[in-house]
């Protein structure tokens, strides 16, 4: 009987562990979009951006952009303050922009960290899109 006890004791905590874990990990993650319509070939002026369940701490995001096609290209990003609301608006830091040869369309990758005062990694998003946008 004494060891059926302690069985069921072990049960019970891995069961409460496996909840806690599930209960973690379906967390509502942070999730970022734009669009290039609007956007100047070339221009050092980043899109606006959307941005959703940026986490609570959050002081500073950090975006970064990659051209897919051409990962080793450096296009750089920027830092910005944060103090709440789901917009960034467009020009918000400066950066190398979209510039693919005349008549070809590349992919991009915007991906922004969301930082605390101590400058830790919070949560990431991503999002892509081809540019020029038809």
């Amino acid at each position: 009987m004494r060891a059926y006890r302690h069985v069921a004791t072990v049960t019970a905590v891995l069961t409460t562990i496996v909840a806690v874990d599930v209960a973690c990990s379906e967390a509502i993650a942070m999730s970022l979009s734009f669009s290039w319509t609007g956007v100047a070939r070339c221009s050092s002026s980043p899109p606006a951006f959307t941005l959703s369940d940026v986490p609570p701490g959050t002081s500073r995001l950090a975006f970064n952009m990659v051209d897919l096609n051409l990962p080793s290209y450096p296009h750089g990003g920027g830092t910005i303050s944060y103090q709440g609301g789901s917009q960034i608006t467009a020009g918000s830091f400066s950066y190398k922009g979209p510039c693919p040869p005349e008549r070809q369309r590349h992919n991009y990758r915007w991906t922004v960290k969301a930082l605390d005062a101590g400058g830790k990694t919070l949560a990431t998003a991503s999002a892509a899109s081809p540019f020029p946008p038809r």
